[in-house]
């Protein structure tokens, strides 16, 4: 059976409320400035804020899908091949284009910002170049969107959706990415599931 034959309405929520905040992102980072919508954002929130977002961005490094993996395969017995055909698709599409398409793209601590302008956390390396898509925002929307299709309840949906948002957040917070690095993770993640979709179908429809 066909993926869009079942789809549930947090998904569609999930994929269209994370679209517009991609294109919102996009459309901000034009008008402002790159530069100036970073400063906007990446305010200092004390020790505490420094402490949750150094914490959380490790939430949404790769290593992530090896703990999903077991429990959304191992306990609920969702599809594996289908987990593993997101985890593949969101990694190529964004190291593709940040390690050989836009090589040179720099991150916020290269771009000439004044250092002092922007908030930094001790102890947390700040990258300078690769920046665009943000592959930390990929993993974590990809996760989005995997958790609200296999589990479809408003509950989840929030859960997974503050997840994502916050895991993207904390790329800007640390000094790490640009807004619109973060739009391009956000549709590397929606081309990724969809992609996915149609990978899952060609290899086996009948039990998708």
């Amino acid at each position: 059976m066909s993926v869009f034959k079942s789809i549930h309405l947090p998904f569609v929520k999930a994929q269209i409320g994370s679209l517009g905040m991609a294109v919102l992102l996009f459309s901000l980072s034009l008008l402002l400035g790159r530069e100036n919508l970073f400063l906007s954002l990446n305010t200092n929130l004390g020790w505490l804020g420094d402490q949750f977002f150094s914490l959380l961005t490790y939430l949404a490094e790769g290593w992530i899908w090896i703990p999903y993996l077991i429990i959304v395969f191992g306990w609920f017995k969702k599809d594996l091949v289908f987990i593993l055909l997101n985890f593949l698709t969101s990694t190529l599409l964004t190291q593709i284009p940040k390690n050989y398409i836009w090589p040179d793209v720099n991150r916020p601590i290269a771009s000439g910002i004044p250092i002092e302008k922007i908030h930094t956390v001790a102890g947390v390396e700040l990258h300078t170049y690769n920046s665009f898509p943000s592959g930390h925002t990929a993993t974590a929307f990809s996760l989005l969107f995997l958790t609200v299709y296999f589990f479809p309840t408003k509950k989840v949906f929030w859960m997974a959706a503050i997840y994502a948002i916050l895991c993207a957040y904390s790329r800007v917070y640390l000094g790490q990415h640009f807004p619109i690095d973060l739009a391009g993770g956000i549709i590397a993640a929606i081309l990724s599931f969809q992609l996915s979709i149609w990978l899952r179908n060609k290899i086996k429809p009948s039990s998708f």
